[in-house]
């Protein structure tokens, strides 16, 4: 029997699923694995709903993370990081979504940030930026996507024109994760538009220097823990000493880390649905209708089965992609099937669990609702399920074009 760590700490309640999860998925178990469940047991859930009221983290933002030792969870140990694999971190990521995806995904993209400087930056880089990160006292956040572009990354009109031995950076970028309070910026802006994609490069950019201009947080169904909003560049100007990945190099750098991406979006959904059938059941088992409880229907019993189910299968996927994302080996295709299938089931999932406790479940006395949103988040963030498909229907006729 494996015991699920509590999604709402408030309830009081703690819950067992039997069968559901893969044993071999805890193989040599990361002991942050289970610190991650227990500060989102006791931090993340009891202050989710909070976050989602005030559209945002409060004024204490991440630190409470990086006391955990939920920052720098990639970078080695003489940085001062905890020296996990992908498939650990991952693990951290399921476990925080439990108590609130958007949380979860908060922290994945500030440790992805800080395994980029780690592993691309300069000694000064790091010097000067992952001491702070670590901490929590600077938040990090990557800026890619582009109003005119979303899906076609490639197309990217900020642009950075070089003067004075520097770059001086125009344009506009929009769904940045983290935008709200994030310190420190991961700026993709083309350099020769020419060149198409080889001419973007990355550039990290202070939030507060000049020329740059934070813009209002959106307003959204959920997740507003994200902090998404996005940021204007006017004549913003850094010397060449900010250069993460020179021209020809920044695409690649961010396409290089969309399979952790996407399998990390995979486990977090993964992560929501276990949190709905915890609650699903608990209620279920403990509310009678009709002389007996309402779990002993069999109806009802199979709609929570087939949610057992997607999630056995939605695990298997999320981290065979990451089995081979730590092993080097090709995980591009792995990734899509898992992101793809794993949305589509934690939407479905969730909302079949609502539906299983009636009116009660869509009330934000439970998480549901705000997993629900969540669920629906996923579908767009590092590559829609369209992409996917793309992805998957590229590989699929791959052997037929060559014919």
């Amino acid at each position: 029997m494996l015991v699920f760590p509590l999604a709402l700490a408030e309830y009081g309640h703690k819950f067992t699923i039997e069968g559901i999860m893969n044993n071999a998925v805890y193989a040599d178990e990361h002991p942050m694995i289970k610190k991650a469940a227990e500060f989102g047991a006791e931090y993340v859930a009891p202050n989710a709903a909070t976050w989602e009221r005030q559209g945002g983290l409060g004024e204490e933002g991440i630190r409470p993370s990086a006391q955990a030792g939920l920052c720098g969870m990639l970078l080695a140990r003489d940085l001062g990081g905890q020296g996990m694999s992908k498939t650990d971190m991952t693990h951290v990521t399921e476990e925080l979504s439990k108590a609130d995806m958007a949380y979860a995904f908060v922290i994945f993209v500030h440790n992805n940030l800080m395994n980029a400087i780690a592993d691309k930056g300069t000694p000064e880089q790091k010097e000067l930026y992952l001491p702070a990160m670590l901490s929590g006292d600077c938040l990090g956040a990557f800026l890619l996507t582009e109003g005119q572009s979303g899906s076609d990354a490639t197309n990217v009109r900020t642009t950075a024109r070089r003067e004075d031995g520097g770059w001086v950076i125009n344009g506009e970028k929009v769904w940045v994760s983290n935008a709200a309070t994030a310190g420190l910026l991961s700026v993709y802006a083309q350099t020769d538009v020419s060149k198409g994609w080889r001419g973007i490069a990355t550039f990290l950019v202070e939030a507060d220097q000049p020329g740059v201009i934070r813009q209002t947080p959106y307003r959204m169904m959920g997740a507003h823990a994200i902090g998404v909003g996005g940021f204007r560049f006017e004549d913003c100007r850094v010397d060449e000493s900010k250069v993460l990945l020179p021209p020809g190099e920044g695409f690649k750098g961010a396409m290089a880390g969309i399979e952790l991406a996407r399998a990390n979006v995979a486990a977090m959904c993964c992560g929501i649905m276990a949190s709905s059938l915890e609650v699903a059941l608990t209620y279920c088992t403990e509310r009678r209708a009709f002389g007996q409880r309402i779990a002993d229907f069999q109806g009802l019993q199979w709609q929570l089965a087939d949610v057992a189910t997607d999630l056995h299968a939605a695990r298997l996927m999320s981290y065979a992609a990451l089995e081979a994302i730590d092993a080097g080996s090709p995980a591009t295709i792995p990734a899509a099937h898992a992101k793809k299938f794993a949305t589509r089931a934690a939407q479905n999932g969730v909302a079949n669990c609502m539906q299983a406790m009636g009116a009660d479940g869509y009330k934000h006395d439970y998480p549901l609702a705000r997993h629900l949103a969540c669920a629906r988040m996923a579908n767009y963030i590092d590559g829609t399920t369209e992409i996917q498909n793309v992805v998957i229907s590229r590989e699929l006729l791959r052997p037929y074009d060559k014919a």
